[in-house]
């Protein structure tokens, strides 16, 4: 099974198997293993420290304080529009905290879309037949392996997503 996820990986193919199969460097290089969060609802958002939905970075935050009991919000930074994250992991980790406060898991920056799109984002356009479109596109993770996406107009703390929790 290794060398296949491993091969699968090498050849930027998404496994077909299950969320919790990925493992993902954190932003300061820690490999993170996704199974870490089986049974519970996780918030995977790309994100941008330079795009007009950049504030949703503090709903975000607010979404993980409020609702951190019942959803975990997993960041992932991505430079695929616009150019609009540029930064380093170090330069974005420092502007998340220092001008939101953001303490939920944040990811390397990775690619979202196009020929190097990183493995879980074809998982995720695989389940839901969406890729994002923008930044701070969201896909809520159920435990019951359920995927559902969100376009980056709709705000974390939006009734659509807050309903689902």
């Amino acid at each position: 099974m290794k060398t296949l996820l491993l091969t699968l990986l090498l050849m930027n193919v998404a496994p077909l198997g299950s969320l919790y199969d990925f493992k993902v460097n954190s932003i300061d290089g820690k490999e993170i293993d996704l199974s870490q969060y089986k049974g519970k609802t996780l918030l995977i958002v790309n994100t941008a420290s330079k795009c007009g939905f950049t504030p949703q970075y503090a709903d975000l935050q607010k979404l993980h304080e409020a609702y951190g009991n019942k959803v975990t919000i997993l960041g992932f930074p991505a430079n695929n529009f616009g150019s609009q994250e540029p930064g380093t992991n170090s330069e974005i980790s420092s502007f998340c905290s220092k001008n939101y406060g953001v303490t939920f898991q944040m990811f390397e920056k990775i690619s979202v879309k196009g020929d190097d799109q990183h493995p879980l984002y074809k998982w995720l356009k695989e389940k839901t037949g969406h890729e994002p479109t923008w930044n701070f596109c969201k896909y809520l993770v159920k435990p019951d392996g359920t995927v559902k996406f969100f376009a980056s107009k709709v705000k974390p703390m939006d009734k659509e997503i807050t309903d689902e929790l």
